[in-house]
């Protein structure tokens, strides 16, 4: 892979990706421990997830700062998500044309690189995600995290309470934090390991910033600020289909794992 395209990658890779898979060297202070039976976590979880359960549709703007391993990151992009697990990343820069585009409508997608003229076709979109940040994600994973949700909304099996007004719920292979927000319970955190995920701001009862961390090399902290979300709006088809240019060079999936996460060391 050439210099250029690792760059281009790398961007793509913080300004994409950021959505699902941050991570940083400050851990959120998560509750830990076995924690004391709660027999209100199931009606809790309910209540928490109610609203965010029921988002088929969510275009956004996503709005990044942090850090990944030593790299600054600053950007936008233009999201658009529908269930179960159709996507459109779309990185903006101030002027020119987009940094990168990542589009699925089902299980494959399509990475398209359109400064570097480079396309990677139908390859399941969590492994592109984990070739450009080593996190197995797919569209439903990233739906879920941004419409509030964790890493989804399904029937927990167990739950437990902690200091502090936590409530801690076992849902499908991940960890959803509860707490009282604003006179009622909402997710405010959710762990699936190496990921973590903090909502930490909320309007009109959706979070509008969220905090996303990882355990794995390289470290990363992103915060997301969300704008102009509109939910369960009517997607029109072409959001998600994505028109590759004439003489674009292809990209192997295995030439983004080689070239490491960040698009190189």
């Amino acid at each position: 892979m050439s210099p250029g395209c690792r760059q281009v990658c790398a961007l793509a890779l913080c300004c994409a990706l950021a959505v699902a898979s941050a991570c940083g060297r400050k851990r959120v202070a998560l509750p830990s421990g076995t924690g004391v039976p709660a027999p209100d976590a199931v009606s809790a979880y309910q209540t928490a997830v109610q609203e965010c359960r029921n988002v088929r549709t969510i275009p956004a703007t996503l709005s990044l700062s942090g850090r990944v391993g030593s790299t600054r990151l600053r950007g936008d992009v233009d999201a658009a998500f529908e269930a179960p697990d159709k996507v459109r990343l779309e990185g903006r820069p101030p002027l020119g044309r987009p940094i990168f585009i990542l589009v699925a409508n089902g299980p494959k997608a399509t990475l398209l690189l359109p400064r570097d003229n480079r396309v990677l076709r139908n390859a399941a979109t969590a492994d592109i995600v984990n070739a450009l940040v080593g996190l197995q994600l797919g569209g439903d994973d990233l739906r879920a995290l941004v419409s509030g949700c964790g890493f989804g909304a399904v029937e927990p099996s167990g739950g437990r309470s902690y200091s502090g007004g936590w409530i801690a719920v076992d849902v499908d292979g991940a960890t959803t934090y509860l707490r009282q927000i604003d006179g009622r319970w909402r997710v405010a955190a959710a762990a699936r390991p190496p990921v973590t995920v903090l909502y930490s701001t909320f309007t009109n009862g959706r979070p509008s910033a969220i905090t996303l961390q990882s355990s794995s090399a390289p470290p990363a902290d992103v915060t997301v600020r969300l704008s102009d979300v509109s939910t369960n709006t009517k997607l029109e088809p072409a959001v998600f289909e994505l028109t590759v240019p004439p003489g674009s060079e292809p990209l192997t999936l295995e030439e983004l794992r080689r070239a490491g996460p960040l698009g190189g060391r």
